[in-house]
Protein backbone atom coordinates (compact mmCIF):
# COMPACT_ATOMS: atom_id res chain seq x y z
CA UNK A 1 0.00 0.00 0.00
CA UNK A 2 1.42 3.52 -0.33
CA UNK A 3 2.38 5.57 2.01
CA UNK A 4 1.54 8.62 0.88
CA UNK A 5 -1.90 7.42 0.06
CA UNK A 6 -2.39 6.15 3.89
CA UNK A 7 -1.64 9.09 5.08
CA UNK A 8 -3.64 11.23 2.72
CA UNK A 9 -6.68 9.30 3.84
CA UNK A 10 -5.44 9.43 7.73
CA UNK A 11 -5.42 13.49 7.13
CA UNK A 12 -8.41 13.92 5.52
CA UNK A 13 -10.23 11.50 7.86
CA UNK A 14 -8.49 13.66 10.82
CA UNK A 15 -9.89 17.20 9.10
CA UNK A 16 -13.61 15.56 8.83
CA UNK A 17 -13.56 14.61 12.69
CA UNK A 18 -11.72 18.01 13.64
CA UNK A 19 -14.60 20.07 12.03
CA UNK A 20 -17.17 17.74 13.91
CA UNK A 21 -16.14 18.01 17.16
CA UNK A 22 -15.76 21.58 16.65
CA UNK A 23 -19.04 21.98 15.75
CA UNK A 24 -20.75 20.17 17.84
CA UNK A 25 -18.21 18.89 20.50
CA UNK A 26 -19.71 15.59 21.71
CA UNK A 27 -17.41 15.00 24.75
CA UNK A 28 -18.48 18.76 26.51
CA UNK A 29 -21.89 18.13 25.66
CA UNK A 30 -21.38 14.11 26.96
CA UNK A 31 -19.82 16.01 30.16
CA UNK A 32 -22.61 18.92 30.28
CA UNK A 33 -25.66 16.09 30.52
CA UNK A 34 -23.50 13.90 33.04
CA UNK A 35 -23.50 17.21 35.35
CA UNK A 36 -26.96 17.55 34.79
CA UNK A 37 -28.04 14.19 35.29
CA UNK A 38 -25.97 13.71 38.73
CA UNK A 39 -26.60 17.02 40.07
CA UNK A 40 -30.67 16.41 39.56
CA UNK A 41 -30.77 12.76 40.49
CA UNK A 42 -28.89 13.63 43.64
CA UNK A 43 -31.49 16.85 44.73
CA UNK A 44 -34.21 14.44 43.82
CA UNK A 45 -33.76 11.39 45.89
CA UNK A 46 -31.90 13.17 48.44
CA UNK A 47 -34.01 16.05 49.50
CA UNK A 48 -37.39 13.04 49.17
CA UNK A 49 -35.38 11.02 51.91
CA UNK A 50 -35.19 14.15 54.16
CA UNK A 51 -38.66 15.40 53.76
CA UNK A 52 -40.64 12.11 53.81
CA UNK A 53 -38.21 11.56 57.46
CA UNK A 54 -39.40 14.37 58.21
CA UNK A 55 -42.80 14.25 57.23
CA UNK A 56 -43.62 10.74 58.82
CA UNK A 57 -41.89 12.04 62.40
CA UNK A 58 -43.50 15.44 62.92
CA UNK A 59 -46.54 15.63 60.29
CA UNK A 60 -45.76 18.93 60.45
CA UNK A 61 -45.83 20.62 56.83
CA UNK A 62 -43.93 23.83 57.96
CA UNK A 63 -41.05 21.84 59.45
CA UNK A 64 -41.27 19.38 56.45
CA UNK A 65 -40.56 22.79 54.17
CA UNK A 66 -38.06 24.01 56.18
CA UNK A 67 -36.28 20.67 56.33
CA UNK A 68 -36.59 20.47 52.84
CA UNK A 69 -35.04 23.90 51.62
CA UNK A 70 -32.25 23.66 54.41
CA UNK A 71 -31.25 20.04 52.36
CA UNK A 72 -32.26 21.55 49.29
CA UNK A 73 -29.42 24.69 49.33
CA UNK A 74 -26.60 22.38 51.32
CA UNK A 75 -26.98 19.74 48.92
CA UNK A 76 -26.41 21.80 46.18
CA UNK A 77 -23.66 23.80 47.67
CA UNK A 78 -22.37 20.60 48.77
CA UNK A 79 -22.55 19.05 45.03
CA UNK A 80 -21.12 21.75 43.40
CA UNK A 81 -18.06 21.80 45.87
CA UNK A 82 -17.94 18.17 45.23
CA UNK A 83 -18.02 18.72 41.06
CA UNK A 84 -15.19 21.64 41.87
CA UNK A 85 -12.90 19.77 43.48
CA UNK A 86 -13.23 16.41 41.58
CA UNK A 87 -12.50 17.95 38.24
CA UNK A 88 -9.63 19.66 39.34
CA UNK A 89 -8.53 16.43 41.00
CA UNK A 90 -8.93 14.95 37.54
CA UNK A 91 -6.58 17.63 35.87
CA UNK A 92 -4.06 16.80 38.48
CA UNK A 93 -4.17 13.36 37.53
CA UNK A 94 -3.46 13.67 33.96
CA UNK A 95 -0.93 16.33 34.38
CA UNK A 96 1.00 13.48 37.09
CA UNK A 97 0.54 10.98 34.45
CA UNK A 98 1.88 13.11 31.46
CA UNK A 99 4.88 14.37 33.29
CA UNK A 100 5.46 10.30 34.14
CA UNK A 101 5.31 9.48 30.22
CA UNK A 102 7.77 12.54 29.34
CA UNK A 103 9.95 10.40 32.14
CA UNK A 104 10.04 7.17 30.74
CA UNK A 105 10.61 8.68 27.20
CA UNK A 106 13.47 10.44 28.84
CA UNK A 107 14.90 7.89 30.34
CA UNK A 108 13.76 4.25 28.62
CA UNK A 109 12.51 5.41 25.13
CA UNK A 110 13.04 2.12 23.51
CA UNK A 111 11.02 0.44 26.08
CA UNK A 112 8.41 3.46 25.34
CA UNK A 113 9.10 2.99 21.41
CA UNK A 114 7.97 -0.50 21.80
CA UNK A 115 4.49 0.53 23.23
CA UNK A 116 4.22 2.31 20.67
CA UNK A 117 4.33 -0.62 18.19
CA UNK A 118 2.58 -3.04 20.06
CA UNK A 119 -0.38 -1.27 20.60
CA UNK A 120 -0.81 -0.36 16.98
CA UNK A 121 0.23 -3.89 16.00
CA UNK A 122 -3.25 -5.14 18.30
CA UNK A 123 -4.87 -2.51 15.81
CA UNK A 124 -3.82 -4.32 13.00
CA UNK A 125 -0.94 -2.64 11.53
CA UNK A 126 2.50 -4.73 10.83
CA UNK A 127 5.41 -4.60 8.40
CA UNK A 128 6.38 -1.37 6.72
CA UNK A 129 3.14 0.53 7.50
CA UNK A 130 3.53 -0.08 11.22
CA UNK A 131 6.80 0.75 11.87
CA UNK A 132 6.29 4.14 9.68
CA UNK A 133 3.66 4.78 11.96
CA UNK A 134 5.85 4.40 14.79
CA UNK A 135 8.47 6.02 13.49
CA UNK A 136 6.24 9.40 12.94
CA UNK A 137 4.16 8.66 16.49
CA UNK A 138 8.05 8.87 18.53
CA UNK A 139 9.83 11.67 16.03
CA UNK A 140 7.42 14.58 18.36
CA UNK A 141 7.66 13.87 22.54
CA UNK A 142 4.55 15.62 22.44
CA UNK A 143 2.85 13.68 19.98
CA UNK A 144 4.39 10.45 21.44
CA UNK A 145 3.24 11.16 24.86
CA UNK A 146 -0.42 12.29 23.76
CA UNK A 147 -0.55 8.53 21.82
CA UNK A 148 0.37 7.22 25.32
CA UNK A 149 -1.99 9.10 27.58
CA UNK A 150 -5.14 8.45 25.18
CA UNK A 151 -4.03 4.89 24.17
CA UNK A 152 -1.93 3.05 27.22
CA UNK A 153 -3.58 5.07 29.71
CA UNK A 154 -7.20 5.93 28.51
CA UNK A 155 -6.96 9.13 29.64
CA UNK A 156 -8.08 12.63 27.96
CA UNK A 157 -7.07 16.24 29.05
CA UNK A 158 -9.03 18.10 31.52
CA UNK A 159 -9.51 21.58 31.22
CA UNK A 160 -9.25 23.21 34.81
CA UNK A 161 -11.58 26.08 33.28
CA UNK A 162 -14.35 23.24 33.27
CA UNK A 163 -14.18 23.26 37.34
CA UNK A 164 -16.06 26.31 37.74
CA UNK A 165 -18.76 25.71 34.88
CA UNK A 166 -19.40 21.79 36.01
CA UNK A 167 -19.76 23.05 39.96
CA UNK A 168 -22.54 25.92 38.41
CA UNK A 169 -24.38 23.09 36.71
CA UNK A 170 -24.53 20.47 39.40
CA UNK A 171 -25.70 22.58 41.92
CA UNK A 172 -28.10 24.69 39.93
CA UNK A 173 -29.56 21.46 39.18
CA UNK A 174 -29.37 19.90 42.60
CA UNK A 175 -31.41 22.76 43.55
CA UNK A 176 -34.10 21.99 40.78
CA UNK A 177 -33.76 18.37 41.33
CA UNK A 178 -34.75 19.17 44.85
CA UNK A 179 -37.66 21.95 44.26
CA UNK A 180 -39.39 18.32 42.79
CA UNK A 181 -40.28 16.23 45.63
CA UNK A 182 -40.89 19.77 48.09
CA UNK A 183 -43.43 21.08 45.70
CA UNK A 184 -46.79 19.16 46.59
CA UNK A 185 -45.97 19.86 50.50
CA UNK A 186 -46.90 23.47 49.56
CA UNK A 187 -50.56 23.09 48.09
CA UNK A 188 -51.28 19.64 50.19
CA UNK A 189 -51.50 18.17 53.54
CA UNK A 190 -48.80 16.43 54.42
CA UNK A 191 -49.95 12.83 54.48
CA UNK A 192 -51.07 12.86 50.69
CA UNK A 193 -48.13 15.19 49.52
CA UNK A 194 -46.04 12.41 51.24
CA UNK A 195 -47.33 10.03 48.30
CA UNK A 196 -47.46 12.40 46.01
CA UNK A 197 -44.20 13.50 46.11
CA UNK A 198 -42.70 10.00 45.87
CA UNK A 199 -45.01 9.12 42.61
CA UNK A 200 -44.25 13.04 41.29
CA UNK A 201 -40.33 12.10 41.64
CA UNK A 202 -40.37 8.60 40.75
CA UNK A 203 -41.69 9.65 37.15
CA UNK A 204 -39.13 12.29 37.19
CA UNK A 205 -36.14 9.65 37.46
CA UNK A 206 -37.26 7.59 35.11
CA UNK A 207 -37.47 10.71 32.50
CA UNK A 208 -34.64 11.15 33.19
CA UNK A 209 -33.23 7.61 32.83
CA UNK A 210 -34.70 7.05 29.78
CA UNK A 211 -33.36 10.14 28.23
CA UNK A 212 -30.06 9.35 29.60
CA UNK A 213 -29.97 6.10 28.04
CA UNK A 214 -31.60 7.37 24.52
CA UNK A 215 -29.04 10.73 24.44
CA UNK A 216 -26.18 7.77 25.62
CA UNK A 217 -26.21 4.18 25.40
CA UNK A 218 -28.98 1.73 26.90
CA UNK A 219 -32.52 0.78 26.44
CA UNK A 220 -34.98 3.83 27.34
CA UNK A 221 -37.24 2.04 29.35
CA UNK A 222 -34.91 -0.14 31.06
CA UNK A 223 -32.35 2.64 32.05
CA UNK A 224 -36.03 4.93 33.16
CA UNK A 225 -36.55 2.16 35.36
CA UNK A 226 -34.13 1.44 37.33
CA UNK A 227 -33.73 4.88 38.03
CA UNK A 228 -36.60 5.41 39.19
CA UNK A 229 -36.61 1.99 41.34
CA UNK A 230 -33.52 2.20 42.85
CA UNK A 231 -33.72 6.77 43.69
CA UNK A 232 -37.15 5.85 45.62
CA UNK A 233 -36.22 3.03 47.29
CA UNK A 234 -33.36 5.09 48.62
CA UNK A 235 -35.64 7.81 49.30
CA UNK A 236 -38.27 5.33 51.24
CA UNK A 237 -35.31 4.44 53.66
CA UNK A 238 -35.88 8.33 54.90
CA UNK A 239 -39.40 7.42 55.41
CA UNK A 240 -38.45 4.69 57.34
CA UNK A 241 -36.20 6.25 60.05
CA UNK A 242 -38.57 8.79 60.48
CA UNK A 243 -41.55 6.62 61.37
CA UNK A 244 -39.03 4.89 63.55
CA UNK A 245 -38.22 7.64 65.75
CA UNK A 246 -42.05 9.64 65.00
CA UNK A 247 -42.58 12.52 67.52
CA UNK A 248 -45.19 12.15 69.40
CA UNK A 249 -47.75 14.72 69.33
CA UNK A 250 -48.15 17.31 71.87
CA UNK A 251 -51.59 17.63 73.52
Amino acid sequence: MDLQLVEGALDAHHADELRHHTRHDPHRQASSLSDIILGGQDGLVNVLGVILGVAAATHDSRIVLVAGLAATFAESVSMGAVAYTSTLADADYYDAERAREFRHIARVPRLEKEEVREIYARKGFSGELLEHIVSTITASEETWVAVMMNEEHQLSPVDRRHAIRAALVVGLSAVVGSLVPLAPFIFLPVGSSMWVSVAVTALVLFGIGAYKARTMVGHPGKSGLEMAIIGTLSALAGYAVGAVFKIPATP
